[in-house]
C-alpha cells in the first residue's frame, strides 16, 4: 500500500496473487490534485510491472473531460508502451458515474482498443471487473 500523501485520495496495492494492480479512490478529487496523483499511480504501476489494473472509482462523482482526454491520448498509451504490452484497465464505478461515462462522447467499447497499447472497460461489480482482467490475462497467455 502507498505511504504517499496522496494515499488518502488513492490507495494503491499490487496483488501478485491475482496479477492485478489495484487503485482505490477515496473521494472526488479537485482537478488540481490529479497530476501528482496520476504521477504516483504511474510510478507504482510501472514499479509493480503489472499491466492489469483495477481502478475503483465508486467514490468519485464525475470525470473531468480534459483529464479523460489526457488519459486516453497520453497517459495510458505511454504506460502500455513502457510495460511492453497492452495495459488493461478495469474501472469499477457507481451506477450513476458508469452511466454518465458510457453516455459520454469519449466512451468506446473495449473492442475499440484491440490495436491500441491500452484497453479500458467499465463495471458496476468488482467480481465482473476481476473476471474481465483475468480473461485478458488468459488471452495474452495463448498468444
Amino acid at each position: 500500500m502507498s505511504t504517499d500523501p496522496t494515499s488518502e485520495l488513492l490507495t494503491l496495492a499490487h496483488r501478485p496473487d491475482l496479477n492485478i494492480f489495484v487503485g482505490r479512490w477515496g473521494y472526488q478529487p479537485e482537478v488540481e490534485q490529479l497530476p501528482a496523483v496520476y504521477e504516483e499511480l504511474r510510478r507504482q504501476g510501472l514499479e509493480a510491472g503489472c499491466r492489469y489494473w483495477l481502478q475503483d472509482i465508486r467514490r468519485r462523482s464525475f470525470n473531468d473531460p480534459a483529464i479523460t482526454q489526457w488519459l486516453l491520448t497520453d497517459f495510458f498509451p505511454a504506460i502500455g508502451h513502457q510495460l511492453g504490452g497492452q495495459l488493461c484497465v478495469a474501472y469499477l464505478a457507481s451506477p450513476t458515474l458508469k452511466e454518465a461515462i458510457m453516455a459520454g462522447p469519449s466512451f468506446r467499447k473495449p473492442e475499440f482498443y484491440d490495436q491500441q497499447p491500452f484497453v479500458v472497460a467499465f463495471f458496476g461489480d468488482e467480481g465482473e471487473a476481476i473476471n474481465w482482467l483475468h480473461e485478458r490475462q488468459r488471452r495474452e497467455a495463448v498468444r
